[in-house]
């Protein structure tokens, strides 16, 4: 990477600088999950009540960030981490602020706006800023990945209630003085938009990345020892066995934990204490992140496929009990499918670095990102299509939300789990037959 590095030996100072940036940057990316705080708002008002429409502009985020992420890596490759931050900083806040202007008459380009350019914009910056972090600490690349992808899950932590005061605060009134549905969603982007501008400048200043082979005898030292010592292309990775268990895993693995986080608000309004649905999503975002950082650490501990098999059995067990939870424990159980959703994507930036190594890991693991996002778009109408399905309209014309109609979705969450259990399995008797 072409990085205004220094010849002598780093001061350990900016190591710490390029850490608490990213950290900074990462909080502002959480917002992408607190998605259901905005769901029932732009699809009543933008998509006309469809669910499934409206979930969509999520999973494309999604998918839009993935691909953001492979190309980041690849522009890093070339110039600097801190162009890179700055970059997708100003595509992400153009994109945000242009949602804000949409209406139902074009609400595909919602889809344009909130999702391609929104999470293009944060894919750029994610994968880069993840590889930049484990440079400083290559001893350490489960923590300080950990550490890092926290950082965003937090970041819904801290932007639900301010989100949801936004909206309230924005939201226009017709002259009843009844708030308009979605006004208040629409507004709040654009403040969003400048808030995403602001921190990716000012943090795309404090970043650099380490000389080559900066710390490189640590490794020697760390707990589990790294698998693949060669550093493998992106066209030769595409070319192995492991490369395709790990993104096909990684499409099942995302499935649960995205419909829930898709959906906590709205499953919420129904099966928990009234008037504390928003508790839904922070609880969701506080334990994703949290799940980021304490699975990262102990991957550190176990190695990083050990981890995943038990985060995919506790993410199946989860899911496969959302229709019995109710009231309060409905909370505690959102929290355990968020812990192991953080755990699972926390996990793989350093999986893919064990698996093919340090040097391309940015654009490698935007490859794998792939996956997610294509996990991302199929959960998305898979849940939204169940949530469709649970309107249901009353003989008095009414309509009301029968979350038992919803279940389905996640049984399949919890199936596509298990099978992601089976690939992490096959995944480790290759890796033992190859003596690597």
């Amino acid at each position: 990477m072409k990085e205004e590095t220094m010849k002598a030996e780093p001061s350990k100072k900016q190591g710490i600088y390029t850490i608490l940036a990213a950290i900074a940057v990462q909080l502002t990316l959480g917002i992408a999950y607190i998605w259901s705080v905005f769901q029932n708002g732009i699809a009543n008002s933008i998509f006309k009540g469809d669910h499934a429409a409206s979930a969509l502009t999520f999973s494309i985020l999604l998918m839009a960030f993935s691909v953001g992420s492979m190309m980041g890596g690849r522009f890093a490759a070339k110039h600097t981490v801190r162009s890179v931050v700055f970059i997708g900083g100003l595509i992400m806040s153009a994109g945000f602020a242009l949602a804000s202007f949409l209406t139902e008459d074009f609400a595909w380009l919602l889809w344009v706006t909130y999702g391609v350019l929104g999470g293009g914009g944060m894919g750029f910056t994610y994968s880069t800023i993840i590889a930049c972090a484990q440079k400083w600490y290559p001893h350490k690349r489960g923590l300080v990945s950990g550490i890092i992808v926290s950082a965003l899950g937090f970041g819904g932590v801290i932007f639900s209630p301010i989100v949801e005061s936004l909206i309230r605060s924005l939201a226009k009134t017709d002259s009843a003085g009844a708030a308009v549905t979605g006004s208040g969603e629409l507004g709040s982007f654009l403040v969003l938009g400048g808030v995403f501008l602001v921190v990716c400048t000012v943090g795309s200043l404090f970043m650099k990345s380490p000389p080559e082979g900066y710390m490189q005898d640590k490794i020697a030292a760390s707990p589990v020892k790294t698998k693949t010592a060669e550093d493998i292309s992106p066209i030769a990775m595409i070319k192995t066995l492991r490369f395709y268990l790990i993104t096909a895993t990684f499409l099942l693995a995302c499935m649960g934990g995205l419909m829930m986080i898709g959906f906590a608000k709205p499953i919420a309004e129904v099966k928990g204490p009234a008037g504390t649905a928003v508790v839904a999503v922070i609880a969701v975002s506080i334990f994703n992140s949290l799940g980021r950082l304490v699975w990262g650490a102990v991957s550190d501990k176990i190695g990083r496929i050990n981890t995943l098999i038990i985060l995919l059995a506790g993410s199946a067990a989860s899911s496969l009990l959302v229709n019995a939870a109710q009231g309060y424990m409905l909370y505690v159980l959102i929290a355990f499918i968020g812990f192991f959703y953080g755990g699972i994507v926390g996990t793989y930036p350093s999986l893919t670095s064990d698996l093919f190594g340090a040097k391309n890991v940015a654009t490698n693991y935007g490859i794998v990102l792939l996956g997610f996002g294509a996990g991302a778009i199929i959960s998305s109408q898979i849940a939204g299509h169940f949530r469709n399905a649970a309107t249901v309209v009353t003989a008095a014309g009414d309509t009301t939300f029968d979350i038992s109609l919803m279940f389905p979705a996640f049984i399949i969450g919890a199936g596509c789990a298990l099978a992601g259990v089976v690939m992490m399995v096959i995944l480790k008797a290759y890796q033992s037959g190859k003596g690597r």
